[in-house]
């Protein structure tokens, strides 16, 4: 009789190939092992597919609950929105926002934002709130609570103490019925038709909307206030924002003897023993008062040379560059950067109103400050 082969095995199990298929299994199956370990390789990757295509429906269907989320708060925002934006603009102290758990991270987002965009604020964790924390709140501030189900018992402990002092009150909640939108003095109403968590328990949908009712609120705060881009560069002063809108070409200009400098008398030679020490590559020329006359550069060095003039006799104004590009102390190290692309030049000289040269700009100075 001849011998039968080992049952086939349960394939459908999750299991790696070496707990499906041992040595001596292999060795067992004989030329039934080239079938079945074929057969498992393409099982796994039947998996693998499906897993990845699973998981590409699943992220398409959370970011589009959360959109639709954020559009439908457009559709429903109200008065209330301006009651609330009222209400801080008034504001003769701070803004304080709070909240509990997953609330109180975007808490924490909605007071950096609105810090950063002219509308002092902070984040107070309401559990050490009631434990001394409190005492930072004042009559003259607003306070921020956020709680989807209005019912938070951290929130709803220390806000009868906020109210006594007079601070101002607004909730942003899901529930306008709740034991918190009722107190409010203004309610944001922030609720969501479902989670985009599939079990509908982690927060997703309903702190992305808060997210964005914190952030809607904070940019009309900022438009009201006339908060511009130079005034959020002075509170990121270091930011790449606050470098390129708040350094002036005085902050990274060579001066004083680090500055190239020669007479317009002067002979060619003289002019490029001057570059050679301060390694601007370049020159200003300039007269006994040290006004402009013309620059002689790199460039100006190369055309030279293809005349074969003797450097000892021959004088730089000569083949200097007259009325080259000049900027201002005062003007920002941006428009230095700008003007240094638009004319395809490395160098600029610095001059102040009188055009008497007072310092000078190179290309490598600019990307040292980072301006660039």
């Amino acid at each position: 009789m001849a011998k039968m082969p080992p049952p086939m095995m349960n394939l459908a199990m999750p299991v790696s190939l070496t707990s499906i298929l041992s040595r001596r299994e292999m060795r067992q199956t004989n030329h039934y092992a080239n079938f079945t370990l074929s057969t498992v390789i393409m099982r796994c990757m039947n998996n693998s597919l499906f897993a990845a295509s699973r998981a590409l429906e699943l992220g398409r269907q959370v970011l589009d609950i959360e959109a639709a989320a954020v559009q439908a708060l457009s559709a429903r925002l109200d008065n209330s929105f301006l009651q609330a934006l009222e209400l801080i603009l008034q504001c003769k102290g701070r803004v304080i926002v709070s909240g509990m758990g997953k609330s109180g991270h975007i808490a924490r987002k909605i007071a950096a934002t609105m810090s950063s965009t002219g509308t002092p604020a902070y984040f107070v964790h309401p559990g050490e709130a009631s434990h001394g924390d409190l005492g930072m709140v004042a009559g003259c501030d607003v306070f921020i609570a956020l709680s989807y189900s209005g019912e938070s018992m951290e929130l709803m402990t220390i806000v009868p103490i906020i109210k006594r002092q007079g601070a101002k009150l607004i909730s942003m909640t899901g529930n306008p019925s709740s034991s918190l939108a009722r107190v409010a003095d203004v309610h944001l109403n922030a609720a969501v038709d479902r989670e985009a968590c599939p079990m509908g328990l982690a927060p997703t949908a309903s702190t992305t909307a808060s997210l964005a009712l914190g952030d809607a609120l904070a940019v009309a705060l900022l438009d009201a206030k006339g908060f511009n881009a130079e005034s959020f560069a002075r509170s990121h002063p270091g930011g790449s924002l606050g470098r390129r809108l708040l350094t002036l070409v005085r902050d990274v200009m060579r001066s004083g003897t680090r500055m190239p400098m020669v007479l317009e008398n002067v002979m060619l030679s003289a002019a490029l023993m001057e570059m050679s020490r301060k390694g601007v590559g370049m020159t200003a020329i300039v007269d006994e008062n040290e006004i402009v006359k013309g620059i002689f550069t790199d460039g100006d060095l190369r055309r030279t040379l293809e005349k074969n003039l003797d450097f000892g006799s021959t004088p730089v104004k000569s083949v200097m560059s007259v009325n080259p590009r000049c900027i201002s102390p005062d003007s920002l190290a941006s428009e230095a950067v700008q003007l240094m692309e638009q004319y395809n030049i490395n160098q600029m000289l610095v001059v102040n109103e009188q055009h008497r040269l007072v310092g000078a700009l190179n290309m490598h100075d600019l990307l040292h400050a980072k301006v660039i």
